[in-house]
């Protein structure tokens, strides 16, 4: 729930900006009152007499469970999801920037700067970036504490976090743009948040890779496949078919991408103009997949049908398909091998060498 009513009548209620969270009242008579809370994600909104509990979360805490008393404005967490055990100097504080994209218009992301207090990078070197795109499509990334970005941070990646047109968070409009869209302007605002991050100087616009699970993996398939800005790509259990995903999707998302793409079977030619599988011959840079076996949403055979593809054109990739896991990674070995991995993959095709002693990935025809 994302609000919750007062004796009184009152509304309390998440109001979500510019792809953060606040907390707001709405009385039955007089002005809206924001209440002052440091979360910037707020949901599951409960209230109780004159107080409200949520589960709140910023860009420095995990996600607690919170108790607020409206009279006074007392807040208090009542438990947190986990302890956090890193030293908050080595936190990436993300930037929100708006930059401009494709069609005269803009886009809005996170930044997070390369972080280590321990270290710096050569003066005369920018750091590569990783793009970070999120699943949904319509859904959001919002400025909370992220561990697997602050795992890239803290090694002297720089990340940016694009909440693409059609992300929830900045309006119904900004929302509504990727309909019909999906596969396009996503791509765009992604390429677009990269070369403005390249162009301020922030980042080395030739090592600079892009990554994203589910329909995040599709944005990185087709940024990939139809676009060459990006030197590298990492996608999670993405969508390299959309038509067989329309055909075979589930019943909570069935007609979906009706909005996303077009209606199915009508749009049937616009579905495999927009899928990569279909668009093999675009692929020209290194490419790691990784798949859970389980995965009914995202049937294993799209991971390897792209996969095969990269085979036979010899283009660099690596594979790595994961015993017990669906769509989503689910166990805490198998998230950190995926991370390991990805840090390992990058470093071999960027040309330098990690620190950390991880497991290397074998990267199929690197250097060939």
């Amino acid at each position: 729930s994302w609000y919750g009513i007062e004796p009184n009548g009152t509304i309390v209620a998440m109001v979500r900006r510019a792809g953060a969270d606040q907390l707001w009242r709405f009385p039955v008579a007089g002005a809206a009152t924001r209440i002052d809370v440091p979360d910037t994600s707020i949901g599951l909104v409960q209230v109780r007499g004159s107080r409200v509990l949520y589960i709140g979360l910023s860009h420095t805490q995990p996600p607690a469970v919170v108790l607020m008393d409206l009279v006074t404005g007392e807040r208090r967490v009542l438990r947190e999801a986990y302890e956090l055990s890193v030293d908050p100097a080595f936190v990436s504080q993300p930037e929100a920037i708006t930059f401009p994209t494709s069609d005269g218009d803009v886009a809005h992301a996170w930044y997070y700067p390369p972080t280590n207090p321990g270290y710096a990078g050569p003066a005369d070197e920018r750091p590569p970036l990783v793009v970070f795109n999120h699943g949904g499509p319509t859904s959001l990334s919002p400025a909370m504490l992220d561990l697997g970005k602050e795992f890239f941070t803290s090694r002297g990646f720089a990340v940016v976090d694009v909440n693409y047109r059609g992300s929830n968070g900045y309006g119904r409009e900004y929302m509504r743009r990727l309909y019909g869209k999906w596969g396009v302007y996503d791509v765009d605002d992604c390429i677009a948040a990269a070369q403005y991050l390249a162009a301020r100087g922030d980042v080395d616009p030739q090592r600079m890779a892009i990554r994203g699970g589910s329909a995040g993996g599709y944005t990185t398939l087709c940024a990939l496949a139809f676009h060459d800005v990006f030197a590298a790509g990492a996608s999670y259990f993405g969508v390299g078919d959309v038509e067989a995903l329309a055909r075979e999707t589930h019943k909570f998302e069935s007609r979906y991408m009706d909005q996303m793409i077009g209606p199915y079977p009508q749009a049937m030619e616009l579905y495999r103009e927009r899928s990569p599988i279909h668009h093999v011959d675009g692929f020209k840079v290194p490419l790691l997949v990784l798949q859970g076996r389980d995965d009914m949403v995202v049937p294993i055979a799209q991971a390897e049908g792209i996969v095969e593809a990269l085979k036979q054109r010899h283009i660099p990739h690596a594979y790595l398909p994961f015993d017990g896991e669906g769509h989503g990674f689910r166990q805490a070995a198998n998230i950190r091998r995926s991370l390991e991995a990805e840090a390992s993959f990058y470093a071999q095709v960027f040309g330098f060498t990690l620190a950390d002693g991880f497991e290397p990935v074998k990267v199929e025809f690197l250097g060939s």
